[in-house]
């Protein structure tokens, strides 16, 4: 804690190892709020099976829970920006604790919304501002810093895939949510008394780069809402995270659906039903996605990135519609779908910041993350379509569908016109620094 103190007070460069600490306790944050996301599905069956109330309006819960969790960023972030990240990482911990409690006494589907409502608003406090800290601590590895972050989130629940699964099983889904939302809630709480925001001089320039360009602006926030490339971003967000979504909400329904949800698969020596099996490898290989993917993006671009990893999304969301009816397939592709999902969460913060400055990084990546919410609506209307056609194959289609126009978009548009903002910016800021003689360049 002396070292935490003597580097905010004095506004010099810390170590590497203080700013990696701050990094690990936010990942540590990000872990604990991974379940109210991932655990949802293991819940959704035994909801459906104790009231009887249509799948797709359960879902609706999960849906409120993600445009919660990602339309309130902002705000969140902007609080974060001005009075620092501990109290918001706090206020979070508490939410998400409180929601899972009232999703474990509901008894009317309003219940579970309200439930998922307040969880969501406290997994968006934590999400947004343990990434924005990410970014800003790491101005020169935010691709890399991003992902590590995000992988918190994408794997954390990895371990508690079969815990949750046995205390369901054992003590009834109500048990679950009590105890992993108040042992969650603790440590959340616990671990955001350690968080700090860096000062100036306390971290190093952002890296120079070929591979991405990056701004010496800093936009404001009403300025990035007034720039159309945000809304290019916003647009990719939404067609690559609808896919994803869609499976993480509905990953037991869709194996229940093709009849392979109880049965045993074995590979690398290890034997689980079908879905414990899927769900343990898509955390894991959806957290990995992200610093991995990140990191290759801070060495060969964002766009290249996003071009090969949405690709690799829309073609195994299409091989997962070919051959997900057989349980070993579906656990492999399923694993793969999420690998090529997850880095969204880094690649699209790490971006957003190169264009439009770090000075604002939580405020301006919590913008573009709201479009997970978008994309969140399209998760009800799938199970619609899927009951319209008693089929996913539809779901399946479109989603890879869009998936692989995002990774052109990428290539051809993004990329070439981000550079060109970014250089418009740097002439702009250039034109405006006082000369020796105190007056503007012309």
């Amino acid at each position: 804690m002396t070292t935490a103190l003597q580097a905010g007070e004095t506004g010099q460069r810390v170590s590497d190892a203080y700013r990696w600490t701050q990094l690990f306790v936010g990942v540590i944050c990000m872990v604990m709020i991974a379940n109210l996301q991932y655990g949802w599905t293991f819940f959704v069956p035994d909801i459906q099976q104790k009231f009887g109330w249509d799948r797709a309006a359960i879902q609706w819960a999960f849906t409120l829970f993600v445009l919660f969790e990602t339309w309130l960023v902002p705000i969140e972030g902007w609080f974060v920006d001005q009075y620092g990240p501990r109290i918001v990482v706090i206020f979070g911990g508490v939410l998400c604790g409180i929601g899972w409690l009232i999703n474990g006494f509901a008894e009317s589907l309003n219940m579970f919304y309200v439930g998922q409502v307040i969880a969501g608003i406290g997994a968006g406090a934590v999400y947004g501002t343990c990434v924005g800290n990410a970014l800003k601590w790491f101005p020169d590895k935010r691709g890399l810093a991003a992902g590590i972050t995000a992988a918190g989130f994408g794997a954390g629940s990895a371990l508690t895939v079969a815990p949750i699964q046995s205390m369901i099983a054992d003590s009834g889904y109500q048990a679950a949510f009590i105890n992993f939302g108040i042992g969650q809630a603790v440590i959340i709480c616990a671990m955001a008394i350690f968080l700090l925001a860096p000062k100036k001089g306390q971290v190093p320039p952002p890296a120079a780069s070929t591979a991405n360009v990056q701004s010496r602006r800093d936009y404001a926030p009403g300025e990035v809402l007034r720039q159309p490339i945000f809304w290019l971003m916003y647009a990719m967000f939404v067609a690559v995270g609808a896919g994803g979504l869609m499976i993480t909400a509905n990953l037991k329904p869709i194996a229940a659906d093709l009849h392979i949800d109880k049965i045993n698969v074995t590979l690398i020596g290890l034997t689980m039903t079908t879905v414990t099996f899927a769900a343990t490898i898509d955390r894991i290989l959806n957290g990995l996605t992200r610093p991995f993917f990140g990191w290759i993006s801070d060495k060969i671009g964002r766009e290249n990135t996003m071009f090969i990893a949405f690709g690799m999304e829309g073609l195994g969301i299409f091989l997962l519609y070919l051959w997900g009816h057989d349980p070993i397939w579906f656990v492999l592709l399923s694993g793969f779908v999420f690998f090529a999902w997850g880095e969204i969460y880094s690649l699209f913060p790490a971006t957003c910041t190169d264009t439009f400055g770090s000075k604002f990084a939580t405020t301006n990546a919590g913008l573009l993350y709201t479009a997970k919410g978008t994309a969140a609506l399209l998760v009800p209307l799938a199970n619609y379509l899927q009951q319209a056609e008693n089929s996913w194959d539809g779901v399946f289609l479109i989603a890879a569908g869009a998936n692989i126009a995002a990774s052109l978009l990428a290539i051809l548009v993004l990329k070439p016109w981000r550079r060109s903002v970014v250089a418009r910016a740097q002439r702009e800021t250039q034109a405006a620094a006082p000369t020796p003689h105190g007056v503007p360049a012309e």
